[in-house]
């Protein structure tokens, strides 16, 4: 590859010279378009999930619900470790009792936990990438 070399970017102006209308000149994406694709390849794929893992992404996504406002833990710079930890403990014994419908309870020690705390994390993650990409949206 030359790096000396032009390259001709054609309606957007280059060698030939020609004016391009600024609006032209930096075409804009619709990002509003891309988060929605997003959710959605998103969800298709949490569809996989195991069963219990579905069911605590239920959970998960309840308890996220209920903190997604502004000033909400969720969207400190530095999320709080203690409350995060109160907050799996409070999924985790949702899930012993067995509170949905017709669902037994789920008791499996420690790994249950571990990867309650990683859905959790990354239900976060994914909250709080959406709220600062759209937060100009709404």
């Amino acid at each position: 590859m030359d790096f000396g070399q032009e390259y001709d970017y054609g309606m957007f102006g280059g060698r030939s010279g020609e004016k391009v209308p600024f609006y032209m000149a930096y075409p804009m994406r619709n990002s509003f378009l891309d988060e929605e694709e997003y959710e959605r390849d998103c969800r298709r794929l949490q569809e996989m999930y195991p069963q219990d893992a579905r069911r605590i992404q239920a959970f998960v996504e309840r308890e996220c619900d209920k903190m997604e406002h502004e000033g909400s833990m969720m969207f400190d710079e530095y999320p709080d470790r203690l409350l995060f930890r109160m907050l799996c403990r409070n999924i985790y014994r949702e899930l012993q009792g067995g509170e949905e419908a017709g669902s037994p309870p789920i008791d499996r020690g420690d790994l249950f936990m571990q990867l309650i705390e990683v859905m959790l994390m990354q239900e976060m993650y994914r909250r709080r990438c959406r709220y600062h990409r759209c937060r100009r949206w709404y």
